[in-house]
Parts: C-alpha cells; sequence; structure tokens
C-alpha cells in the first residue's frame, strides 16, 4: 500500500464530548457561503462550480459539468497561488469546495478553509493526536463531509470530529473506537440526511469492522452494522474457529447512496491475517465484499462479495459508481465497480443482480467469473513455501479507493490500471501440538517483487451491456458452507445474499 510522500500544493462505543469555543489558529476573516442543506446535497449535480462531498455527488460519478479547461487550452494554465501542507506526509485529499471556499484536510488529522480564488487562509484546526497511534500505511486524511454549517472530520486516533466551518471551532468528538486497539480512521465521511455515515480501518491489526452513522447535530451513535457476522449469523460460519473476533473486513474509503432506494453502498477491505488464510478457513465473509444498508437503520438488504477468501489483499474499498442504464434492452439500476481482484464488473444495484464482469488488467489467479460473478480460481494461485508468480500482485490493480470517472449515458468509463507482476509470499506455517494452526501471526516475505508499471486508459463499454445474468437472492442459512479448516474452501460457498 506504499504511496510516494507528497509535500502538498493546492480533510455508543463513541464517547460523545461536547468541546466549548476554541479559537482557530491563523485566522484572518469568517469564509462567507451558503448553509449546505441536504436539499443541496441532493442535487449536487447542478452546482458544476461547487464540489459538496468527497465524490462530489452522491451516486459517485466523480464527473464535472464544467468546460472553460479542455484540451485545447489546458497547456495555457499558470500557478496563482499554492497552500503548502506544513508537515511532510501524504496528501491524499479531496478539498470541498462550497461558494468559493475550499476545506482542506492535511497530515495527519488537521483541517484548513482558504479562499478557493487566492488561496487567502480562514482558518485551521489541528487535532492532537496521541503519540502510540497503531497505523499500517501512513498519516493520512482523505476529506471531510459538510451538513449546514458543520463540516465532520475522521481522525487517525478513531474519533469522528465535528468543526464549526465559518470559525473552525471544535463542537464536538466522539469517539468511534478505542485506537489502542488498533482501530483508525482516515476517510471522509458521507452525509446521509441528518446523519453522518463514516467507516473505519486497521485492517492489519486485528479489528472487526464496522459502518457507524451518528446524528449531526448531537455525535450520538444511531447505529453500527458489522461487516463481519457474529456467532448468532448463519455466515459466521464463513470463519473458522474465532477467526472472525479479528478478521478486519475494515471500511476505510467513502461509500454512495441511493435516495430513491434509501440504500448506502460501502465496499469493505481485506480479511485479516492478509496473506496467511490457514488461520481463517471459509469464504470470510463480509470481507472483499459490498454492502447495501438501509439509509435510517443500517440493516444489511444484500452484499455481494468480489474475492472469496483473499490472500493477496485485494480490498474491495473502490468506490461503488452508481449509474441508470440500458442492459439488454432493460433500463437498470446498476453499480459499476472496479475492483483490485483484476475484474470490472457491472452489478444491479436493486436486485443484487450480477450482470457481467469482465478483467480490465492482467489477471492470472482466475479462469474467470461464474454465472453469479464468483471467481473461478486456476490452481496453484495460491501463496505457497517457494513463491507464486501471480497478477495483479499484492495490494491489487487500484492501490486507491477512487472509481473511475463516469460520464453516463454512453456508460463508457475511463479506468486508469497499474499493471504489475510480483511473486507472491513465503508463508512460514506454525502448529500446536495438537497439530491446529498457531494463533500468531504469520510471517510473510515479499520475495523477488518485480514491478513493470504502466498506466493506460482503458475504456469499456461492454461492461454496460452484454448477456444478461440471472439474480440469485437467497435466505439466510440456505446456501451450502465451506470447509473451515482449509484455504481452499474459497472455492465453495456463495458470493450474494440477500439478507431479510
Amino acid at each position: 500500500m506504499t504511496m510516494t510522500r507528497l509535500a502538498a500544493v493546492v480533510a455508543l462505543l463513541a464517547t460523545v464530548q461536547p468541546v466549548g469555543a476554541q479559537a482557530p489558529s491563523s485566522a484572518e476573516g469568517t469564509p462567507f457561503f451558503s448553509p449546505v442543506t441536504w436539499e443541496r446535497l441532493l442535487h449536487a449535480a447542478d452546482e458544476p462550480h461547487n464540489w459538496l462531498m468527497y465524490s462530489g455527488t452522491l451516486d459517485s460519478k466523480r464527473f464535472s459539468r464544467l468546460d472553460q479547461i479542455h484540451n485545447r487550452n489546458v497547456a495555457e494554465l499558470e500557478l496563482k497561488w499554492a497552500h503548502h501542507i506544513p508537515q511532510l506526509g501524504r496528501a491524499e485529499t479531496t478539498p470541498l469546495v462550497v461558494d468559493r471556499v475550499m476545506f482542506i484536510t492535511e497530515s495527519p488529522s488537521n483541517l484548513v478553509a482558504v479562499d478557493a480564488a487566492t488561496g487567502r487562509p480562514f482558518w485551521r484546526y489541528d487535532h492532537e493526536l496521541p503519540d502510540d497511534l497503531r497505523i499500517c500505511c501512513g498519516r493520512n486524511n482523505r476529506g471531510v463531509a459538510i451538513l449546514g454549517e458543520t463540516l465532520y472530520m475522521s481522525t487517525l486516533d478513531a474519533h469522528l470530529v465535528a468543526i464549526d466551518a465559518r470559525s473552525g471551532n471544535l463542537l464536538w468528538s466522539a469517539e468511534v473506537a478505542d485506537y489502542r486497539a488498533g482501530y483508525s480512521k482516515t476517510a471522509a465521511p458521507l452525509i446521509v440526511k441528518d446523519t453522518v455515515v463514516t467507516g473505519i480501518a486497521g485492517g492489519e491489526f486485528g479489528i472487526r469492522g464496522f459502518l457507524d452513522a451518528y446524528d449531526a447535530v448531537t455525535g450520538r451513535r444511531e447505529w453500527r452494522t458489522h461487516t463481519i457476522p457474529g456467532p448468532d449469523h448463519p455466515d459466521n460460519q464463513t470463519w473458522a474457529a474465532d477467526s472472525w473476533r479479528t478478521g478486519g473486513s475494515p471500511t476505510w474509503i467513502t461509500g454512495s447512496y441511493d435516495p430513491e432506494l434509501n440504500l448506502i453502498y460501502w465496499g469493505t477491505g481485506n480479511p485479516g491475517p492478509d496473506y496467511n488464510g490457514d488461520l481463517r478457513g471459509g469464504d470470510n465473509l463480509y470481507a472483499d465484499s459490498v454492502l447495501a444498508l438501509d439509509g435510517d437503520t443500517g440493516e444489511m438488504s444484500w452484499y455481494f462479495q468480489f474475492t472469496p477468501h483473499d490472500v493477496h489483499d485485494w480490498d474491495a474499498i473502490q468506490i461503488p459508481v452508481l449509474a441508470d442504464i440500458e442492459f439488454d434492452g432493460t433500463l437498470r439500476k446498476t453499480m459499476l465497480w472496479a475492483n483490485r481482484n483484476g475484474f470490472y464488473y457491472t452489478l444491479d444495484r436493486e436486485t443484487v443482480g450480477f450482470l457481467v464482469g469482465k478483467a480490465f488488467a492482467r489477471q492470472t489467479w482466475a479462469e474467470g467469473l461464474d454465472t453469479n460473478g464468483r471467481p473461478i480460481r486456476r490452481p496453484g494461485m495460491l501463496p505457497s513455501r517457494d513463491g507464486t508468480l501471480v497478477s495483479p500482485m499484492a495490494e491489487g490493480v487500484l492501490t486507491g479507493g477512487r472509481p473511475p470517472t463516469a460520464r453516463v449515458p454512453g456508460c463508457s468509463t475511463s479506468t486508469p490500471s497499474m499493471a504489475r507482476r510480483s511473486s507472491s509470499f513465503e508463508m512460514r506455517t506454525m502448529t500446536r501440538e495438537a497439530g491446529l494452526p498457531e494463533a500468531v501471526p504469520r510471517r510473510h516475505v515479499r520475495s523477488r517483487a518485480t514491478r513493470a508499471p504502466f498506466v493506460r486508459s482503458t475504456r469499456r463499454p461492454a461492461m454496460c451491456g452484454g448477456s444478461s445474468r440471472s439474480s440469485h437472492a437467497h435466505a439466510p442459512g440456505s446456501w451450502p458452507r465451506p470447509a473451515a479448516s482449509s484455504s481452499a474452501a474459497a472455492s465453495t460457498g456463495t458470493s450474494t445474499r440477500s439478507m431479510p
């Protein structure tokens, strides 16, 4: 999950702590903007001069209708102003722009408001962090959400904070989880009506993933949906023994929302341990999946698992692109998903129907996808003691979570892909006297890794059409269960489920 360091130019387990007024640092005036209502967020596409949420719009198309800059004049652009991030670290933020005010998150968990036309700062908020953080992949922050005149930001110490967008004052802080247990937060929240939906990170530290919603005014937690089912649920059988307790499946990139269906769509990350599946035989639901959750209660409507029993760190945290397109002569509510495992999927987001899926980059681990969208694994592609050459490499085709830029209709999306080759991982297995896997992290060594990177723009209109696939919705417990004692169990079970 490595990325180039940037000095950037140009975001109740919970305990809510109301905070009195605090003077923001470097204050240089008060920004002027109209409050961002839920109605404005619903119709964000009608304000192309603004960028009101992490993905631009609730359907996450990330497409701007602005047309002043194009391929005939882009070479004439000149630098007008620069904003320097004071801390050396990653810059993975998507700034929000609200009526000429830009809100920029900085590493590690800081926020600044500037005039988007001049770069003049209004205020900054610096979040104090403990020294003993548990983070796998850099001290970064990806952005904020806004509702009314309040900004919402995740912090590396697993808090959700509310900040006055005009003054930079901290309004409240909610402890989402205990950072000392391996939890952290980097993703921009998503506003759904009057709640703040937010995920969690820490899949490399033995967490149990979840997705939360908080009251936007009070900071009270409204609901929590775990991304690994507990022992009272039939899908818990897809985890060997008690491996579900520390199975990962984090929610570390922002999802999407369909207001007509009132469904939140959110991707989940890798199961843990990342590269050794011996401890967690089975499909490991709902890791490497997309979840469809009720926007009011968080109750799961359905899920689709892209990579059962992942042993390559192929998180399914890519942002779902929602598009209404014609498929086999019928207008369908679809979801477009370029996955780290090398396949591009089109799903029916209303009925959890798998429509079509094809490789969009080099992949050698699967023969293809079956009629339900489940991968057909090639023999000999799992990690081995001697090393196994497989594509995509560990971390997958897309190392970030952002989706292709989608312009629908026409249903042609452009996906930049990174083609890489690497060996798999050398696994050293330790056993107890009883012959069971030892419950300690396995040593995984990246050996003979070679990269031959190139970026290409892959346009695949075919992903929006083609032969229709049957949709399968099943009640809990109606699927055959995989053998939980072997990593080969990933070849059985199911990819989709409709939950009552």
